[in-house]
């Protein structure tokens, strides 16, 4: 296994290579550009302007600022030197003026906070109605969790996250205090002491935005799977030799119908990060979601590349864990 996680990783540098070149071109080439908001402003002159563009180093080829966002510009012996990507320097932002890295972990905190604990919400809900929708099969239970989890996946998650600051913030309000139930948006209340109780409160919406529609799809996958496992030869002969039905379902059933959903959640890490960029707008999240969005309208293409390749390199990491998480569950399979 040791030596199959070193070949995974050394295979991951290549195809992050090429990841990289296919992102720094196709965000470089798209229409505007970071100093279109400046060339039309009528303040600026064009000498201005220039000079802005040689600052920025984007008078230089394509290729050439590939090579400097990569490696660094030390080998032209230019003033005011950067150490490049390969040395862990993604260099500054075009609007802040600050390292992409200082802007980035300011805000990737936050992002972790917040997915980590929708990620909980939703398997600690849709793996138990996953279960018992499988063997409560056709029953009413499974009947309207059907139908919540097909609403679940045909609403948009912008216009659930929307209803939700609707009746939760200007429609329902506190009868004590006449205040909103819930805050529309932020991690805390400003100016207030830290409060755990204020904080659960500013993640029930965002976190109830970004949960329906994966508490849907998941919970469904998991009973097809579960389904199609206790149907098995090897279920009937678990329960034959007089084992419980807890642990024929958790020990036998489970393990092997959760396979495919490793599968899955592997794969869909990294766009529940990326899918916070709607829920962080929507509720004023200070993430990296907020942070992407902003970086795409001001065409701040260091901060850009740096949230694209971490999203890279989430896939690939989450692809490996996928991996060994399988030769874990079945014993089958093995990468020696």
């Amino acid at each position: 296994m040791t030596r199959y996680i070193i070949r995974r990783l050394l295979q991951a540098i290549p195809l992050l290579f090429l990841i990289s070149i296919v992102m720094f071109t196709l965000v470089n080439v798209a229409p505007g550009g970071p100093l279109a908001g400046h060339t039309k402003s009528r303040h600026m002159k064009p000498e201005q302007a220039e000079r802005l563009r040689r600052q920025l180093g984007l008078d230089k080829p394509l290729y050439m600022q590939y090579l400097i966002w990569l490696v660094g510009n030390d080998w032209l012996q230019e003033d005011g030197t950067r150490r490049g990507v390969l040395r862990g320097d993604f260099g500054f932002s075009f609007q802040t003026r600050r390292p992409v890295l200082t802007e980035i972990m300011d805000r990737l905190p936050n992002t972790i906070y917040l997915m980590s604990v929708t990620f909980i919400i939703i398997m600690l809900i849709s793996i138990p109605i996953g279960i018992i929708s499988a063997i409560k099969q056709y029953s009413l239970f499974d009947i309207v969790v059907t139908t919540i989890s097909f609403i679940g996946q045909a609403i948009p998650e912008f216009w659930f996250g929307l209803i939700l600051i609707i009746v939760f913030y200007a429609t329902l309000h506190n009868p004590f205090t006449g205040e909103p139930l819930l805050p529309s948006g932020g991690m805390a209340t400003l100016g207030q002491p830290f409060s755990l109780w204020d904080r659960i409160k500013h993640l029930i919406l965002p976190v109830s935005m970004e949960a329906l529609g994966w508490v849907a799809w998941y919970s469904r996958f998991l009973r097809s799977s579960m389904l199609e496992v206790i149907n098995m030869d090897y279920i009937r002969t678990a329960r034959a030799k007089g084992l419980g039905e807890r642990v024929v379902l958790f020990r036998h059933a489970l393990k092997n119908a959760a396979i495919p959903l490793v599968t899955l959640l592997a794969l869909d890490m990294p766009y529940l990060f990326a899918g916070a960029l709607y829920t962080e707008i929507i509720f004023s999240w200070p993430g990296m979601g907020r942070l992407y969005y902003q970086a795409a309208v001001r065409r701040d293409y260091p901060v850009l590349m740096a949230i694209l390749m971490i999203e890279a390199l989430l896939m690939v990491l989450a692809n490996l864990m996928a991996d060994i998480a399988y030769a874990y569950l079945d014993p089958r399979v093995r990468y020696d």
